[in-house]
């Protein structure tokens, strides 16, 4: 069998932080809107800060207005909890993002909570949960939503298709779930205590995995011809003793990605894949989000 085709996530970040840019620019020449985004550093946990320097790069880049508050690692909850509720009033702040994981002591629920759940471009607030699952519109989490894209621009029309989701968090395996529903695939919710595993991966035609293992997903649980979407992202030694002795590390999926190729139809990379979208997904909420607090539909 040919080797599976690779979903690259670049390229399907680019068009959308490109269809974004031009959407930022619409919204200020036609009604003095520029989309502001908010992200909420705690602490200096070094991927954070890469990620969050990334999301404001790239939200300045298509145009938007960018803000990022960076707090010590001793942030009270009672000043977090503050920090929320002026960007919540802040008109200019359409979109708010409390970077995850907080740091010990601080209750991060109740800060997502507070968030106004209109300005809630990450997608966790109860509510916005709750109105996917109602089929009601949402802002919906970045990386389920991009893994949607990447599936729709592959794929096409995913009615009927069989959809397994390996992992059941509220970040990820949950509202993916969501969104296959609507998709109208059929779709089953597994995860690592599933009885025969492997067999319920088998019947998958879409296989997204999202159960934070590191190359847990085998090529003998992928039913041929399949579009795997992986999600994981998990740090793993170097397989060079030479490399792994001196403690580098590299970044490795939840499926294992040689035996994978073998047989899928289509599959992500990791990195390069899934991760690729959730900043880009993030700059089209703070739009989506902008556009309607004023009211604007079109």
């Amino acid at each position: 069998m040919a080797q599976a085709q690779i979903i690259d996530g670049k390229v399907h970040a680019e068009r959308v932080r490109a269809e974004v840019a031009v959407q930022v620019a619409r919204l200020k020449a036609d009604y003095r809107l520029q989309p502001g985004l908010a992200v909420v550093l705690v602490g200096d946990d070094p991927a954070s800060q890469i990620y969050v320097r990334s999301k404001g790069e790239h939200s300045l880049a298509v145009g938007m207005h960018s803000v990022t508050h960076r707090l010590p690692d001793t942030t009270s909850q009672h000043d977090l909890m503050r920090l929320v509720g002026e960007l919540n009033a802040d008109p200019a702040i359409h979109g708010i993002l409390v970077q995850l994981p907080l740091p010990k002591g601080l209750d991060e629920k109740a800060v997502l909570a507070a968030i106004n759940p209109d300005k809630d471009v990450d997608g966790l607030h109860v509510l916005n949960a709750g109105r996917l699952v109602s089929g009601l519109p949402a802002l919906v989490p970045c990386t389920p939503l991009g893994a949607m894209i990447l599936l729709r621009e592959t794929l096409g029309d995913l009615t009927g298709k069989r959809a397994v989701v390996v992992g059941r968090s509220v970040l990820v395996g949950k509202p993916v779930a969501q969104l296959l529903l609507a998709a109208d695939c059929t779709v089953t919710i597994a995860h690592s205590r599933t009885v025969d595993l492997p067999a319920v991966c088998r019947e998958a035609d879409i296989l997204v995995a999202a159960v934070g293992r590191p190359r847990m997903i085998r090529g003998d649980w992928i039913k041929p011809g399949a579009a795997v979407i992986d999600v994981g992202i998990n740090r793993v030694p170097f397989d060079d003793p030479v490399k792994a002795a001196a403690g580098r590390t590299k970044v490795v999926g939840d499926v294992h990605f040689k035996e994978a190729c073998q047989v899928a139809g289509w599959i992500t990379p990791v990195p390069g894949g899934v991760g690729l979208m959730t900043v880009a997904v993030l700059l089209q909420n703070t739009v989506t989000a902008a556009m309607r607090q004023a009211g604007i539909t079109t």
